[in-house]
């Protein structure tokens, strides 16, 4: 079984930054792919940042620049330090992995049960 845990929200006034974490324990031969996706009361579940195994990175258009992803393959952890945030960035954000249990088996996507950035004054 895999588990993602996420950890790092909270509330934040806007300017402000965090710093969230996820790590993914468990029976895991390799993990592709990590990333993080958020979703805000009321709207789909949209990509915020990913980052493949060999650090190659991808951004929401509206987060490039303020957001910046990297990951520890030896810890199998990745991070997402959020700077400049805005009220508009409040949502939940989930981690994601594409993770293959044993080598014989297809890699899946797993998700943790997210974290609660609040974005106010």
């Amino acid at each position: 079984q895999v588990q993602l845990v996420e950890s790092g929200g909270g509330l934040v006034q806007p300017g402000g930054s965090l710093r969230l974490s996820c790590a993914a324990s468990g029976s895991i031969f390799s993990i592709n792919a990590m990333g993080w996706y958020r979703q805000a009361p009321g709207k789909q579940r949209d990509m915020v940042a990913t980052i493949t195994s060999d650090g190659s990175t991808n951004y929401a258009d509206s987060m490039r620049g303020r957001f910046t992803i990297s990951r520890d393959n030896a810890k199998n952890t990745v991070y997402l330090q959020m700077n400049s945030l805005e009220p508009e960035d409040t949502a939940v954000y989930l981690c994601y992995g594409n993770i293959r249990s044993r080598m014989w088996i297809k890699a899946l996507d797993y998700w943790g049960q997210g974290t609660q950035v609040t974005v106010s004054s």
